[in-house]
């Protein structure tokens, strides 16, 4: 089954899509394609056509260097190169040429490239890389295409010979035309060109005077048109060279022609090449434009749009510089029917439209303006009933063409169905139409298809509520300026605000009073029930808001802080590893002070300083000590860390735990990583504090090997 029927296409627009994409395509193949563009009933080809179409997008969003598809179509070439002794036009040697072009550039991108683009790659197996054809073309026609002097022997010397011709009637005619200037019987232009030939424009009243062929005269007949006399034979050697040349050429083009459909074949894959990418191309041009992309396709029939959008609305609205909010709609197996209440002009409409208009979109084989990570299925069919439909030709009202489109779709509709219902059930009483229409949308739910309904009716909100697999869903109002908010919400019906709007547009309080009491009072209260019930939701949804809010500054503050006093961690440490340093350097220099305070210089006595070079002596070489265990300690520390222990497999210790347990205060132990031994001088637990020398390391105990 596959109802895609015209009236869907039509109630949901489809066909500005269609002018869209025709505007985009380039060759009129494609163009015819775009135009005619409808869904597609085949799944599997359809897949295939998306899948086509996000390669080619992923190529155009990532700016890769694709060649331009800059092409003329070959049908006409095609249909004569099989004929016998046929010849084509000089214009169609250029298009095959500049096809054969752009198809090597095309294979060349690809190359090497089958995994990136699978399915593009597919598309290039009638084709292959060959220079014969436009080397074939070159040696006849040069690169503005027009047909070389070399392209024949016979051709170069025709062509000289009209050269040489056309020099000696320039000659001639400059010469003459110089002569007649001084004898002052020319005309204001002097000279013209009659069937391509040069002559001389005379006054009419001396035209006797001059040598020559009358070939015309002005409108007027005050100038008079002459070939001098002198040109006349030439001029008719010139045309017989020119048939000459022409004759030649086509034997030229003939030759050409025949050699040219033994490519035949290749030059019929170029056309389907060529219109097949012009074709996804406009696609691909219309999806960056629309900043559509390709969501997850499921199995299952589901509907998951994220931050969808409605093209048409989205395009008007960035032309006049307006927002268009996005849609989140999500529609399964639980929840196949989606009811959609609230007041008019909320956005209602819009919002169903989307749903249709999207699905209609990825069914055709484009991309959708919606986030990639939305899910879609396809479904076999499609149909609407949307606006006023009214029809005189067949004397049909609103209403019984909704009652002849009802009972279609009751006939047709299965789990693979969508249908879009906009203002459910009316056009008719309201308390009998709300009936009927309850019953519909019964039927229609037990055949368990999928259905997106706009409507004011109260009995369809409550139907929707106790069916298990329906869902309400309303349009935002703001309840306090009573304004759309264009933003849809699911879980509970919305109010259709009518007595507030009233209000609000300057109705009279006792005219909207009477009203209320002219109507059934369980009505008044279920519809203020559900119009404080979305104040009380649009006021949660504000402090929810605000809260989240609230939340990310807390957040974003934190982060702030923590980063600032991190940063201020980091330079306090190096302040205090400086000033360490700069006090270690001050206490040496005041050493050194004192050292040199002492250090006696006016003296006789021999050894009156041996006692103070002792001590600096001793001095330096405490000083030297420590430095040399603090690079021992930082060489242990560097081996611990840059050796990672051995495993050890169960039930084999590499060391026995009995010898581990003799280690005492004053043992002799040996480090099991480093092979260093050393002296246990406190034990606390399984933690033992080894002196290496002058190094103590706190080590665990399972890392020491006993010695004595």
């Amino acid at each position: 089954m596959n109802f895609f029927d015209q009236q869907t296409l039509y109630d949901l627009e489809f066909s500005t899509i269609q002018e869209w994409l025709e505007d985009l395509g380039i060759g009129e193949t494609a163009k015819d394609r775009l135009r005619n563009l409808k869904p597609n009933p085949d799944f599997r080809q359809l897949k295939l056509d998306l899948l086509k179409l996000k390669e080619f997008h992923t190529i155009r969003v990532d700016g890769e260097s694709f060649p331009g598809m800059d092409y003329d179509e070959l049908k006409k070439e095609i249909r004569i190169l099989p004929i016998y002794n046929a010849v084509l036009e000089q214009e169609g040697f250029v298009r095959i040429s500049r096809a054969s072009e752009l198809v090597n550039a095309i294979l060349v991108f690809f190359d090497k490239r089958e995994k990136d683009f699978p399915e593009l790659n597919f598309l290039l197996q009638e084709v292959y890389h060959t220079t014969e054809l436009t080397e074939s073309i070159e040696k006849v026609f040069d690169r503005k295409g027009n047909i070389k002097n070399d392209a024949s022997p016979e051709l170069m010397v025709i062509r000289q010979k009209i050269q040489t011709v056309k020099n000696q009637i320039n000659r001639n005619f400059d010469k003459e035309m110089r002569k007649l200037m001084k004898e002052g019987v020319l005309g204001e232009t002097k000279e013209t060109f009659v069937n391509d030939r040069r002559v001389l424009t005379i006054v009419s009243t001396y035209k006797r005077k001059v040598k020559g062929s009358v070939v015309g005269s002005s409108k007027t007949g005050s100038l008079t048109y002459i070939e001098p006399q002198v040109n006349v034979d030439l001029n008719n050697e010139l045309e017989m060279l020119t048939d000459d040349e022409r004759k030649e050429i086509f034997r030229i083009l003939q030759v050409l022609t025949r050699e040219i459909a033994h490519f035949l074949p290749l030059i019929i894959a170029y056309q389907e090449l060529l219109t097949e990418l012009d074709f996804i191309n406009a696609k691909t041009k219309l999806a960056v434009d629309l900043k559509a992309d390709l969501p997850s396709i499921s199995e299952e029939t589901q509907i998951e749009l994220i931050d969808a959008f409605h093209p048409i609305l989205w395009k008007n609205n960035r032309a006049q510089g307006k927002v268009t909010l996005a849609q989140n709609i999500k529609m399964d197996k639980f929840a196949r029917m989606l009811v959609i209440s609230g007041p008019n002009a909320g956005g209602k409409s819009i919002t169903l439209k989307t749903v249709g208009l999207v699905q209609l979109m990825l069914q055709s084989g484009l991309l959708v303006p919606v986030h990639p990570n939305s899910t879609m299925s396809f479904f076999q069919a499609v149909l609407t009933d949307i606006g006023d439909n009214q029809s005189i030709e067949n004397e049909l009202s609103t209403y019984s063409y909704r009652l002849k489109r009802m009972k279609y779709f009751l006939d047709v509709s299965n789990k693979k169905t969508l249908l879009l219902l906009d203002e459910f059930g009316t056009g008719s009483d309201p308390d009998l139409g709300g009936a009927l229409a309850e019953v519909f949308f019964e039927e229609l739910y037990n055949k368990k298809c999928f259905g997106v309904i706009t409507t004011h009716y109260s009995n369809i909100k409550l139907k929707a509520d106790r069916l298990k697999n329906a869902v309400n869903g309303c349009m935002l109002f703001n309840t306090e300026t009573l304004e759309p908010l264009y933003r849809f919400s699911v879980g509970q019906p919305g109010s259709s605000f009518t007595f507030e709007v009233a209000q609000m547009n300057g109705i009279p309080l006792d005219l909207i009073e009477s009203a209320k009491s002219k109507i059934d009072e369980h009505k008044v209260n279920m519809d203020r029930l559900l119009s404080d019930l979305q104040r009380e939701k649009t006021y949660l949804e504000k402090l929810n808001n605000e809260h989240i809010e609230a939340q990310q500054i807390a957040q974003q503050t934190r982060i702030s802080y923590e980063e600032k006093k991190k940063q201020i961690d980091v330079k306090l440490f190096h302040m205090q590893e400086a000033a360490e340093r700069d006090n270690k350097y001050v206490q040496l220099g005041k050493k050194l002070k004192s050292f040199l305070d002492r250090f006696q210089t006016k003296t006789s006595k021999k050894d009156a300083n041996k006692a103070l070079l002792e001590e600096v002596k001793k001095y330096l070489t405490v000083e030297r000590s420590k430095i040399e265990e603090a690079k021992l300690t930082e060489k242990l520390k560097a081996e611990l860390n840059s050796k990672k222990p051995k495993k050890v497999k169960p039930g084999k210790p590499e060391v026995d735990p009995y010898e581990r347990a003799k280690i005492k205060v004053n043992s002799t132990v040996k480090m099991l990583e480093t092979k260093q031994s050393g002296t246990v001088e406190e034990i606390n637990g399984e933690m033992i504090t080894v002196a290496f020398g002058f190094m103590r390391l706190k080590v665990e105990r399972q890392k020491l090997m006993f010695i004595k």
